[in-house]
Parts: structure tokens; sequence; C-alpha cells
């Protein structure tokens, strides 16, 4: 590997850039992508597919499933490729460097390289009859030039020859750049497209014993065609298509009209005769002289740039746009037409009685006589589908059937035909909403008020089914740092009853769910019940405790504070309430109520301030609200009075 200053100066003496190949693993299954198209050719003796990114000078080759296998880089603007017979050649139009380059096929090395005398080009190339043929040239002096591998310049003799294009009878030949095309099933035989003029002429010539002559010509006068951006030869017949629509035959020197496709503007045409045409975002795939496709492909929201056979018309390659530039894909079942099949069953059904599914299997290319097909159920009672008697469409390509479905809920129909020698299989299905019974479910405790930390037992009780007598119970805590949590899942017991344990530290919604089966609804059911917070209280500062009538009391002197610390369950953000009561006139009256932050350790103190007077009595409470303290997750809880008494 050269380094990257040496790469730079031989560019500078030689006009070419160093060449590395880098070969991309199978593990990776890479794809070939490039960012502005120029050649794509097949060879069917390596089973490859060569591509190449005139915008990063790169060739790319990939297998017959559109993996990336090798890659070769300083190749400059690379804007044709052919290859040779054998196979074992890759030739590079370079019209940077004006020269082809010719690569080992396997391995993408160059092997040798060939200078073009001309300021323009070349910028096509084709091979036939042993010559590797190039156009070159301006708009208004194209030519036609071929390199001879089997010449070693070393010998004297240049490989390369230019204006080769007969000017007999063809006025002053082809202007600019033209487009070449040979077919490998008629060697010696080159089709040529001019380009750049709405008038554009074409030609085939013979080239089998290595000096152009002409065998039909067409001096562009708008009679056959209005611009030429694409010729191929036509496998089994004396005919160029051009831009991928128009049929022109040759014969006796000239071209006439000979058919058209639907319209088109770049094809491809296999051994096999068929044609690859791009038709908008699609692809489509003709028979010799249809007018309908045999098989359409979607390239997405992007016209293909380019497409190209397999040799054994197993498969169409094509360079689809994407995101990241112009990808290889292989499109395979390119001769099997894809037939139409359609499924009707009705949206809803009762449960084992008949109902009955219709539909139509259809083609562009005729479907042989009394084709079958094949039909599953798929329910809950065969969730892997089930086989039903196969039939036999009708004529004109209907069909229906009748069935009992045993089974409610979700059922699909799926109708498959095999394909045959022409088609490719295709298969479709439709679904029906069969009924189910209904069934009971209760769950119980739905309401009630537990205090903090009671284990309170949930029972389920599920009515009648068919096969399924499972119940899951859940447990969905207040507040949102707890979600939904399955507790338990079980079989009812003879009595139709299952049961799980609930910790009631917060409000908490317990849900029970049934499934269903083959016969009945699925059914779910709710219950919310309501969980107290812990709360206690104490009180310091206090000289004595002693009773007051039957009422225990906490002694402070008059001009003491005392201090009320509450613990309560601790929540984010969560406050107590402590409400303060004094007695006078004959009853305990409110003084007043606040609100205190709790600690994160769930305690809250708070000192009440000396009266400085004697014989007052009050009480204190710490107290939980919903809503009002800060949170939700827990049901208003109200904690016990404490008795205060205050003396000299």
């Amino acid at each position: 590997m050269r380094s990257t200053s040496a790469a730079t100066a031989l560019a500078v003496l030689f006009s070419s850039a160093a060449l590395s190949v880098a070969a991309a693993g199978t593990a990776s299954a890479a794809s070939a992508v490039v960012s502005s198209p120029g050649g794509l050719v097949v060879d069917d003796a390596l089973r490859r597919v060569f591509v190449s990114d005139r915008a990063n000078g790169r060739i790319l080759a990939t297998d017959y499933d559109g993996t990336l296998v090798a890659r070769a880089t300083g190749l400059g603007d690379a804007t044709d490729l052919t290859v040779s017979d054998d196979g074992t050649t890759l030739y590079a139009a370079r019209s940077d460097s004006h020269e082809i380059v010719a690569l080992d096929a396997t391995d993408l090395q160059v092997k040798a390289r060939y200078p073009v005398a001309t300021d323009t080009g070349p910028r096509y190339v084709a091979f036939s009859a042993g010559k590797v043929w190039f156009t070159y040239g301006d708009q208004w002096d194209g030519d036609l030039g071929s390199v001879d591998p089997a010449v070693d310049p070393a010998s004297g003799t240049d490989p390369v020859r230019l204006a080769q294009f007969p000017s007999q009878g063809t006025s002053i030949g082809v202007w600019g750049q033209a487009l070449l095309d040979t077919d490998p099933l008629r060697p010696g035989v080159l089709a040529v497209g001019e380009t750049g003029i709405s008038t554009d002429s074409m030609a085939v010539l013979d080239v089998s014993d290595g000096t152009p002559g002409l065998t039909a010509w067409y001096q562009g006068d708008y009679s056959l065609n209005s611009g030429i951006s694409d010729i191929d030869l036509v496998a089994g017949a004396d005919q160029v298509l051009v831009n991928g629509t128009d049929r022109d035959a040759y014969a006796n020197g000239g071209f006439s009209k000979a058919g058209a496709y639907p319209a088109g503007y770049r094809a491809d045409v296999g051994r096999s005769g068929l044609i690859a045409q791009v038709a908008g975002t699609k692809i489509a795939i003709y028979r010799p002289n249809a007018t309908r496709p045999v098989r359409t492909y979607s390239t997405g929201s992007e016209p293909a740039a380019d497409v190209a056979w397999a040799g054994d018309s197993s498969r169409v390659f094509a360079l689809v746009a994407g995101s990241g530039g112009y990808t290889v894909k292989a499109l395979t079942g390119p001769t099997l037409n894809v037939p139409t099949l359609t499924v009707n069953a009705p949206a809803k059904a009762t449960r084992a009685k008949s109902l009955t599914v219709t539909g139509k299997l259809s083609a562009t290319v005729p479907l042989p006589a009394g084709a079958r097909l094949s039909v599953t159920r798929t329910d809950l009672e065969s969730p892997n589908g089930k086989a039903l008697p196969g039939l036999t469409v009708k004529a004109d390509g209907t069909y229906s059937f009748t069935n009992t479905p045993p089974a409610g809920g979700k059922v699909r129909y799926t109708v498959t035909y095999a394909g045959d020698a022409g088609h490719a299989a295709v298969s479709a299905s439709d679904t029906v909403d069969v009924s189910r019974a209904a069934t009971s479910l209760s769950l119980n405790n739905n309401g009630k008020l537990y205090n903090y930390g009671t284990d309170v037992k949930f029972t389920a009780h599920l009515g009648k089914t068919y096969r399924n007598r499972s119940v899951s119970i859940y447990a969905d805590p207040f507040g949102s740092d707890r979600g939904k949590k399955l507790i338990r899942t079980a079989n009812v017991n003879a009595d139709g009853n299952v049961t799980a344990v609930v910790d009631m530290t917060r409000d908490t919604t317990v849900t029970a769910v049934f499934t269903g089966d083959s016969r009945y609804q699925p059914k779910t059911v709710k219950s919310t019940a309501y969980a107290r917070v812990k709360v206690s209280s104490a009180v310091s500062k206090h000289y004595k405790k002693a009773k007051i009538g039957s009422t225990s009391y906490y002694w402070f002197h008059k001009n003491t504070s005392p201090v009320i610390t509450t613990t309560m369950t601790y929540y984010p953000g969560r406050q107590q309430r402590l409400d303060l009561e004094v007695y006078y006139a004959g009853a305990w009256r409110s003084s007043d109520s606040q609100y205190f932050s709790l600690g994160t350790n769930g305690k809250s103190a708070v000192s009440l301030g000396a009266p400085g007077e004697s014989g007052l009595k009050a009480r204190i409470r710490p107290v939980y609200v919903n809503g009002s303290s800060g949170d939700t997750v827990n049901s208003t809880t109200y904690g016990s009075w404490k008795y205060l008494y205050f003396s000299n």
C-alpha cells in the first residue's frame, strides 16, 4: 500500500490515483452504496455485480444477493463498466484521466491501463469479439475506438485504435460520446446510440472481424425518436430497444418501427428476451412484445438509476435511491407473475354457526386451469393454524367455502396459492370477530378503609367459563413512584375464588383479570381500597403527667413552651396539619390549625409557645389531610389528642 503522499505524487505524474482494494466481510452483510452512479454491469462467470461511484472514485462489487464483497478506490471518474466475455476482466472508462483501466474481476487489482488520445472521454464501453469498444469526443466530433487486450504495448504496437466508426453511408457519423450495447448471445454485434441532441442517430455495427462494418443506420430525423438516452440490443430479434420503450427493427441497412412497451425511460434486455424497464418509481418486467408486465417492483419514492439482468434471468439488479445514496438491490423471481388474491369473510359471526368466505385469484398472466388453494383457520384453540379442506377456483377465478368456527374471538382465515411455473406464491387473509359468551367476575373490598400496613385479602370470584379458570390479580398503589404490579396468577378453587394479599400502605386500586377463552369473553374488574397513614405524636418540656378528672394531662409551667413532635409516614412534599383547641366556657374550642412540613425521617417538631398564664387547658393532635397535606396517596388520618395543662 502506498502512502498518501506517494499516491498524490503519482497522480500528478500519471493522471491516475493509487488503487487500494478492501474485502468486505460477508458477516457484516453490507450493501453496495454509491452517491453518483456510473456503470452497472453483471459478471455471470463470477456471479458478481460491479458498480462505479463517479463522485468517490470507487468501484464496488457485490454477490448475487447484493452483499458487498470487494471495493476498489482511487479510480476517479469511472463513467462506465464492461466485462470480458470470459468474466475475468473488468474494464472501466475513465473520462477524467482519458484511459481505459483493466481490473482483475476477482480482486479488483489493476491489470493494465490504456491511455486514449483524446481530451474528451472515453465515456461508454462495451466488450464484443475480444475487444473493448469505447466512445469519445465532444458533441460535434464523436467517434468509436477500441482496445485489443491481446496486444502487448511492449511489442511496439498500440492496442488502442481510434476513429473506427464507419463513415460510409453515415454522413458525418455520430456526434457526441455515443451509448453502446452488446448481446453475449450475438457476438460481434454492437449497438450505437448518439446522445446530446433531439435528432440523435443510431446504428448497429458488425465488429466480428475487429473492424466495424455498418449493418444499419438511422439519420436522426424525428421519425423514430426524439433523442436517445438508452439503447439495448433485443435478444432473439434484429431489433434495438430505445429509451426503454420503443422497439425498432433493423434490416436492409436501416431501421423501422416494430412496436413499443408502455412508457419507460431506461431498460435492460435479458438473454431470455425479458425486459426490465424503469417506469417511474417501479421496475416493470415484460415478456417480449407484451403490453402488460409480468411483474413489477416498487423502488420507493425515487426512480431507479439503472437496471441489469443476471445472465440466468434469475434476478434483476437495480440501483435504488435511499438516504445514503443508491444501493444495489437484487430483485428475485422476475420471471414469475405475482397473482392477486382476495379473501372476504364476514366482519362478525356467531360461534358454532356456519359462515361463508369468498374471494378471487387473478393475474395479469393467465393462471392454469383448476388452480388449487389451501386454507388455514387460526383461532384461540388453534393458535398455530388448522388446515381446512383445499378448494379449486372457478373458471373466473372466484371461490367460496363455508366453515363453522368452534372458537370465539378473532378468527383468521388464510388462503394460499402455492404458485406454478409462471406465477409466484401468494397468500391473503381476513379476520372474523366471532362471538363469545359473557362471564361474571367480582372483587371484594371496594371502598373500604384500612389502617396503615394492614394485610388485606382481596378475593376474586369467577363465574362459568369453558377451559380457562385462571385469574390474575394486580395491585396499583396511588402515587407516580410506584406502578401496577402482578401479585398473583392462579386457577380459582372449586368455589370459583382466588385470593391475594395486599399490604395496605397507600390507597390502592386492585384489578382482577380473566383473559378469556375460546368460548367466553375476557373480563376485568377493579376494587379501590384506602389506607390511612401511620401517625403519632410526642410531647416534651412538661414537668409531670397527672390526671384532671379522668383525663391524663401533660403539666407545664405557664412560662414554658411545649414541644410537639409528630411522626408520620413519609412521602415527598408531605405536611402534617397540627390542630390546637383550648377549653373555656365549658367546651373545647378551636384555636388554630396549621400545616408543617415533614423531614425525610417523617418527623416534624413544633414549639407551641408559652401562654404566660396559669389554669389554662389545651389539646393538640396531628392530622394527614388527603390533598391538603401535599399529596393524595393516602386517606385522611387523624392522630390522637394530647392534653396540656399550664400551672404557675
